[in-house]
């Protein structure tokens, strides 16, 4: 007997509080081959038009090296990489025409046919990885606020209002420091299984539990749109541009194989 997955998918964008947009979110099928996946989150900084440019350049270059990008000739990490690499060497080459240094972070996941899947980020944009609605793993922030959490000196419930949460010490367009390379590489993916990716405007206000106890017990869209809501709501009128991406494995009913 075998036991196939569907993929289940939906990606929400929301300004929250600022006066403009400046995430960016992605999730793309790859134009030739079915199953294969890329989930994009970018977070610009940087003024209006720096960091939108900057968000902006990120998915773009994503899409094109996607657009190039062989299932099981190519190395999803090696891909991975050089959407990264690319995307902070462009926008630092357009710095010179922004309102102020333009930044962007970026948390990209992508699942190959098979199931295998990889993912990089840069800054404290968020990839978590969920199974039967149990975290396996989640990015590790390149933040200031993180390495306290690591020193032990501060807890993860102390690092969301920490003065000083919103110092990056790794992102892309930097021009002092090359963005962190930080791949990841998971063998195999199942049903039961789900990736999101998110920007710090939603992960800030929510737990691993609850963020699995809504996403596996809603679809994705309206998992979507309640977790957004929620944030929203948690805000209290002070809440960061958010954006989000979610894949999810649903299993197929069993048949004779």
């Amino acid at each position: 007997m075998t036991q196939g997955f569907r993929l289940a998918a939906a990606t929400g964008l929301h300004k929250g509080d600022r006066p403009y947009q400046q995430d960016q979110v992605l999730l793309m099928s790859h134009p030739r081959v079915p199953g294969c996946v890329l989930g994009v989150v970018a977070d610009g900084m940087g003024g209006r038009s720096g960091g939108r440019k900057a968000s902006d350049q990120v998915l773009m270059t994503a899409r094109q090296l996607f657009g190039r990008y062989q299932p099981g000739k190519d190395d999803p990490e090696v891909v991975l990489r050089q959407i990264l690499e690319d995307s902070h060497t462009v926008i630092k080459l357009t710095a010179v025409s922004s309102e102020q240094e333009p930044h962007s972070t970026i948390a990209a996941f992508l699942m190959n046919p098979k199931g295998d899947c990889a993912w990089i980020h840069a800054g404290d944009s968020r990839i978590y990885h969920f199974h039967d609605g149990e975290l396996v793993k989640r990015t590790r922030d390149h933040s200031y606020v993180q390495v306290l959490i690591d020193r032990g000196q501060i807890t993860e419930a102390e690092a969301n209002i920490h003065p000083q949460g919103n110092i990056l010490l790794g992102c892309l367009g930097m021009k002092t420091t090359p963005p962190p390379i930080d791949p990841y590489y998971i063998p195999k993916l199942a049903h039961g299984d789900l990736l999101m990716a998110c920007s710090d405007g939603l992960w800030h206000y929510f737990s691993p539990e609850e963020l699995a106890s809504v996403l596996y017990a809603q679809p994705p869209r309206d998992a979507v749109e309640i977790l957004v809501g929620e944030a929203r709501r948690r805000a209290r009128g002070t809440g960061d541009n958010i954006s989000i991406a979610v894949l999810k494995l649903d299993p197929l009913p069993v048949t004779p194989g």
